[in-house]
């Protein structure tokens, strides 16, 4: 909201010297956000000067120029020399000429110049130039506008171009601060500065006569309330449309943000700045009879004041008569019985409208106004009988009209519920020791009406406050009225067993782990294809139940996945196209695993504004699938870049591995890997991860097809693991192993089996035969070839033992291996190769 000093002072005892940051520095104090300040950028001498003669000269160029003779007062220099390319004015008229040194809106500086075969010595200024309004067809002439003031005088100050306006931020509950009203009043609360309220007038001479009396037909009211409560109408005939609009008017309107369009059109626009009430001013002569306040039918079509035909909702509220719509109530007139150059009688319109329908309606039809913007966040339901006597009024001063007794008023009981605010509550609320005498004062202050009760006071909030609606509203008030600055920055101790969770602490973990290991984070959008579903999301890459998206961002990719590698694959695809070839990725994110057979979502939305019933909420979860957070990874590339001496590393399924085993650190578990098939992987590059025999995940190299498809030029390895999973059979607490001082005992043994014997299965039955004093175990060899018979191979392991009490000896060493390859013979049939 913008607010023009000069009208600010009109209702709030603001100093002459107040500077405008010490106004937004009083605004912040009751809650507002101080946003910027501004000014005409206009500087002077700019004055009033008299047309002493003037010579039309025609140009070669084809234009007519006249040569001015101009007097700007002795103090001034005199008779000026001036050139002006506009015809709109005479010798003697008054008019607005910057001199020498003047600065206009642009900024545009003014000096003396030869043109035309003349030294123009200054410049005859339009409307326009001076930044007060759009009309540039002809020099400002003063008489236009009533004014004769004499040569010399100060143009700037003479029309309010030295007013200045403070911008400040409204928040959407205190819509009452979109007014000149609503602002006088925050001020006063700050400074103490005594405030003279707009809307106090005689309710007696507010009644706007009969013969125009609205019709509210409203047979679908949003939540049950009634689209329009109040409708006011003013009759105000033989206005002068042609009027021209006082420049201290059209000086506070720009400063406000709004154009000059008319003397009618400025007025209730005015009006609307001062006391918040949006108003509409109709054609008399244009309506064709009485005015009904209705909800729209299906497929209803008006055409607005901008021009554009619009097909209506059956929720948009409208204001017709007898030729149909001729309004969107409280957004935006109708094109038909706008006022316009002829009109010469205006009925003047000031309403109350349901602020739910006001919202939807701008937001259906993209079309915010100044008008939606104060109807949606809540009006004064005392104010719409002020405001249209106040536009008439106007309209009778500055537009020459003539008040009638013609109106019409339809209005309910205004009725705001009172609140019980307990002794004790606010100073309990807010941390402050506030006196009784301070909370009494301050709701007075904003307007409620207080009465004490043995508990504590009742308060009726004012009408122009519909955010107060209960205690904690009202505790709020008290806070902002006496300084947010008496409260204690003292910060609560928190309680235990608030923060995060176990599942949220090892997610943490496991990400924080595969970025120190140098691997990067990338997010992706949930949505992929059901074609990609079904390749990653299952093993054999059979169909698997999809979630399809009513109202998908993208319609070639509806569905939510399964699985989190086709967005690493696409965003390893975009790198690779911009040059980034060398990738270490990885996401945990969530996937949607719906059952088969299960239909979910729903079509019964709940209203908005009021909570669910438990029973909603149960139903609205249960439509939900089920949702598990996995955590994948890709590399692609090199893991060693080319260097002098050293050919470069390809990244494949060792750095794969390496990244399952930080996460199996971070997660707290144990990961195994076995050899396993995927429909999207290599076959025979595919390993299962399971933890203590069920299963977890994958890793693998993709298929060569998947990966052309996917456009990656060279191989990608993947992996991807439950990670709610892997968390819930995650140790529930870690324990750090005590360090033998006493030397390790190594060893090597290599074994045959058949070739189908995955080499996982082996190193577990001679870690298991092996016992206590098996330290560590590790395969560094799967030989097939000469020496080995066909459907055979060769698996070598690195056996380390050590004891905690005592130096192993070779053949302790040696029969702890040999009870490892017992139990290996007996579940496999393995023998020691010779």
């Amino acid at each position: 909201m913008r607010v023009p000093l000069s009208w600010l002072r009109e209702y709030v005892d603001l100093a002459a010297e107040a500077t405008p940051e010490e106004v937004l520095a009083a605004m912040v104090t009751v809650g507002f956000e101080e946003e910027d300040v501004h000014r005409f950028e206009i500087s002077g001498p700019v004055v009033v000067g008299q047309v002493v003669s003037l010579e039309a000269e025609p140009q070669s160029n084809g234009k007519t120029i006249n040569w001015c003779q101009v007097d700007v007062g002795e103090a001034h220099g005199g008779i000026r020399g001036i050139v002006c390319g506009a015809h709109n004015f005479v010798a003697g008229d008054k008019v607005v000429v910057t001199l020498p040194g003047a600065v206009l809106p642009g900024p545009f500086p003014i000096a003396a110049r030869k043109t035309y075969g003349h030294v123009s010595d200054g410049m005859i200024a339009s409307a326009r130039e001076l930044g007060l309004g759009d009309e540039h067809n002809g020099i400002l002439v003063l008489a236009d506008l009533g004014i004769d003031a004499p040569v010399g005088t100060d143009a700037i100050s003479l029309l309010g171009l030295d007013d200045v306006a403070v911008e400040i931020n409204v928040t959407p509950d205190r819509g009452y601060a979109f007014s000149l009203r609503g602002v006088a009043r925050e001020y006063s609360h700050a400074t103490g500065a005594a405030f003279r309220d707009p809307a106090e007038r005689d309710f007696a001479e507010l009644q706007p006569g009969t013969g125009h009396t609205a019709i509210v037909d409203d047979a679908a009211p949003v939540r049950g309330r009634v689209g329009a409560s109040e409708f006011v109408t003013r009759v105000v005939r033989d206005v002068d449309p042609a009027k021209p609009t006082p420049p201290w008017m059209i000086a506070r309107l720009s400063l406000a943000g709004m154009r000059s369009l008319g003397i009618l059109i400025d007025i209730t626009n005015y009006v609307m700045l001062e006391l918040g009430q949006p108003l509409h001013g109709y054609d008399l002569d244009k309506l064709a009879g009485g005015i009904t306040v209705r909800r729209a039918t299906p497929g209803e079509k008006m055409t607005t004041l901008d021009g554009q035909e619009r097909t209506l909702h059956a929720e948009d509220l409208l204001i017709t008569d007898e030729s149909g719509p001729i309004g969107l109530a409280g957004v935006m007139g109708g094109g038909t019985t706008e006022m316009s150059d002829t009109t010469r009688n205006v009925l003047i319109e000031a309403a109350t409208f349901d602020p739910v329908t006001i919202a939807r309606t701008a937001r259906r039809h993209k079309l915010p106004s100044e008008a939606s913007k104060r109807f949606e966040r809540g009006v004064d339901p005392l104010v719409p009988f002020v405001a249209a006597r106040r536009a008439a009024d106007l309209m009778v001063e500055f537009a020459g009209g003539t008040l009638t007794d013609e109106g019409g008023a339809l209005f309910a009981e205004v009725f705001v519920a009172d609140i019980e605010l307990p002794k004790g509550f606010v100073q309990g609320l807010i941390g402050v020791d506030y006196t009784d005498e301070e909370i009494v004062g301050a709701l007075t202050t904003i307007g409620g009406e207080v009465t004490a009760t043995d508990a504590g006071w009742t308060v009726i909030p004012p009408t122009w406050r519909p955010d107060i609606t209960d205690k904690w509203s009202l505790a709020e008030e008290v806070a902002r009225i006496h300084g947010l600055d008496r409260i204690p920055s003292v910060l609560p101790t928190p309680p235990s067993g608030r923060g995060l969770t176990a599942h949220q602490q090892g997610r943490r973990r496991v990400a924080d782990a595969l970025a120190a290991a140098g691997l990067v984070e990338t997010p992706s959008f949930p949505f992929t294809t059901e074609a990609e579903n079904d390749q990653h999301g299952s093993a054999s890459g059979a169909h698997l139940p999809s979630i399809r998206l009513a109202n998908p961002l993208d319609g070639s990719a509806p569905f939510l996945r399964r699985s989190l590698i086709p967005g690493l694959l696409q965003i390893a695809h975009r790198n690779i196209s911009r040059g980034l070839t060398d990738l270490a990725l990885f996401e945990t994110g969530v996937v949607f695993l719906p059952e088969p057979g299960v239909e979910y979502g729903t079509d019964e939305v709940p209203p908005l504004g009021i909570r669910p019933s438990d029973e909603t909420l149960e139903a609205l979860n249960a439509s939900i699938p089920p949702q598990h957070r996995h955590v994948a990874a890709l590399f692609t590339g090199n893991v060693v870049a080319r260097q002098p001496g050293r050919a470069a590393e390809p990244a494949g399924l060792p750095e794969a591995l390496d990244a399952v085993r930080v996460i199996a650190a971070a997660a707290g578990v144990d990961i195994d890997v076995a050899q396993g098939q995927r429909a999207a992987l290599h076959p025979g590059r595919t390993g299962v991860l399971s933890v203590g025999g069920v299963e977890v995940g994958y890793v693998g190299e993709v298929h060569p097809e998947v990966a052309a498809a996917a456009d990656l030029p060279g191989r990608a390895t993947v992996l991807e693991l439950d990670l709610d999973g892997i968390l819930t059979l995650a140790r529930p607490r870690a324990v750090a192993a005590s360090l033998s001082t006493y030397p390790a005992a190594t060893q090597d043994v290599s074994l045959v089996v058949r070739a189908d014997v995955p080499a996982g299965d082996v190193r577990a039955a001679l870690s298991d035969g092996a016992g206590a004093l098996l330290e560590s175990i590790r395969l560094v060899d799967d030989y097939r070839g000469e020496g080995v018979a066909d459907g055979q191979k060769s698996l070598t392991f690195a056996l380390r033992f050590r004891a905690d009490d005592r130096t192993l000896t070779a053949a302790e060493a040696t029969e702890a291996k040999l009870a490892g390859v017992a139990v290996a013979a007996e579940r496999f049939g393995a023998v020691i190769r010779d």
